[in-house]
């Protein structure tokens, strides 16, 4: 069978394909031979530009513009040359090298430089670049729908900033919060991974077959390598990394993917508590008129959204605690046992995308029930034991907490009943009065200003 969304054995390349299409020509193989051979001509130019060998031939700007256009015109089928070129050499990097050298050939000017592509370097300088550019690039595009989705419940927490609802603790009922407030927990909590994963050093190394620049000195030992490596790296908006062994030693991807991890967790967390806020009713999702929610039982709306959600995420953050633990082990000055892995960063990316939209599409779908918040509030005089305890404790009474206890722990309490009790209490009329108008829903605190505040 020939492959399509179909027939593909992963769904990020079938059943979710445009959710991640956009990050496609990033991660896919092509997406890597493509920065390949931005970062091989990319170093021709530079060995140029520092005169290293009078062999190379001086760049007209016809010259410069042939090189530009290799880059920027990269096809399906310069790759695909180039897997040919594989299928022989065995070796993915010295094909990309052998791919230049043809283009090189063809030009009468340039043909006198060809072994200067790819000099002085091992496969290694090409791919944490390559691999370092595809994570700077695909980092842009997951701030930027992570950024969608922290406006979109930011807004959902200002919107409902005032609605009161009953909070639980340990499952059980507990003192009031607001619909808002609880969605703002969150948006605070996603900002703050955000942030890290923007703040990531991304790094790269372009220093020989094991990071001492031995065949630059020992062929041109004039030439400050070690500068032309740093200038040359940070150019591409990468980190200089000084000390590595034939690999960057990956530190920062792990930190990078422990960064999604926890924001997908915290996502969790979010999916997990929206999924109960919709069992008990307090938030009910709009319909869409031909969708089916169950083969067999026609009045279920189920939330789909965000149970797609946590088990994208779960496969996400699975991926992601693999590429932290793997990538930063390496035997001696190299294995090759992250070659492989390397190969998947886009997987946890792509399972991320499908989420995030997810939770997007289940967010726009919600519409809270406030005749249910206001039930459930009504039916919880109980959880005003806690204000008038601490008020008793104000006023000097003994055993605050033992009677609000011993009145309300396990028993049936209503308005009038609590109210009996504040009556009766020896506190001053204007505490009395202050009592006697908290209600469930206006017990609150300072939960309408937190939410408003995100």
């Amino acid at each position: 069978m020939k492959l399509n969304q179909l027939t593909a054995i992963s769904p990020i390349d079938g059943r979710y394909f445009e959710k991640t299409k956009v990050i496609n020509s990033i991660f896919s193989e092509f997406g890597l031979i493509k920065y390949r051979v931005l970062v091989e001509i990319k170093w021709f130019l530079v060995l140029a530009k520092n005169n290293i060998s009078s062999k190379i031939p001086q760049l007209s700007k016809e010259n410069l513009l042939f090189l530009e256009n290799i880059i920027a015109n990269f096809s399906i089928k310069d790759a695909k040359i180039i897997k040919d070129i594989e299928n022989t050499t065995n070796h993915d990097v010295k094909a990309v090298e052998y791919f230049l050298k043809d283009k090189f050939r063809n030009n009468d000017d340039l043909k006198s430089g060809l072994e200067f592509i790819h000099f002085a370097c091992t496969s290694e300088d090409i791919n944490n670049l390559s691999y370092a550019l595809a994570l700077k690039d695909g980092r842009e595009i997951i701030l930027n729908k992570m950024q969608k989705l922290i406006e979109l419940m930011a807004m959902m927490a200002k919107d409902n900033a005032k609605l009161a609802m009953i909070s639980r603790t340990h499952g059980q009922k507990a003192s009031p919060t607001t619909i808002g407030k609880e969605i703002a927990n969150f948006v605070s909590r996603l900002k703050t991974q955000a942030k890290k994963l923007e703040e990531i050093k991304i790094m790269g190394k372009f220093n020989g077959a094991v990071g001492n620049f031995n065949a630059h000195k020992t062929t041109c030992p004039k030439v400050d390598w070690r500068l032309i490596s740093n200038n040359f790296i940070n150019s591409f908006g990468v980190n200089y990394a000084k000390y590595t062994t034939q690999i960057e030693p990956h530190d920062y991807i792990a930190e990078y993917f422990h960064a999604i991890s926890r924001f997908n967790n915290i996502l969790i967390d979010f999916c997990c508590d929206v999924w109960g806020y919709i069992s008990l009713g307090y938030f009910k999702q709009k319909l869409t008129k031909n969708e089916v929610g169950s083969s067999t039982m026609p009045h279920k709306i189920n939330p789909i959204d965000f149970e797609n959600a946590e088990g994208n995420l779960g496969l996400a953050n699975s991926i992601n605690t693999y590429m932290a633990d793997k990538l930063v082990i390496s035997r001696w000055q190299r294995d090759l046992s992250d070659s492989t892995v390397l190969r998947n960063l886009g997987v946890s990316l792509a399972h991320s995308l499908i989420a995030y939209d997810s939770i997007i599409k289940g967010v726009n779908k919600l519409k809270v029930d406030s005749e249910a918040l206001a039930k459930d509030l009504d039916n919880s005089w109980e959880i005003l034991a806690e204000p008038i305890q601490t008020i008793m404790r104000l006023y000097g009474i003994e055993n605050p907490y033992e009677k609000l206890k011993e009145l309300t722990r396990g028993q049936a309490i209503n308005r009038e009943s609590l109210q009996d009790f504040i009556k009766n209490l020896d506190i001053p009329d204007k505490a009395k009065k202050e009592l006697l108008a908290l209600k469930p829903s206006n017990y609150i605190g300072y939960a309408d200003e937190l939410a408003q505040d995100i």
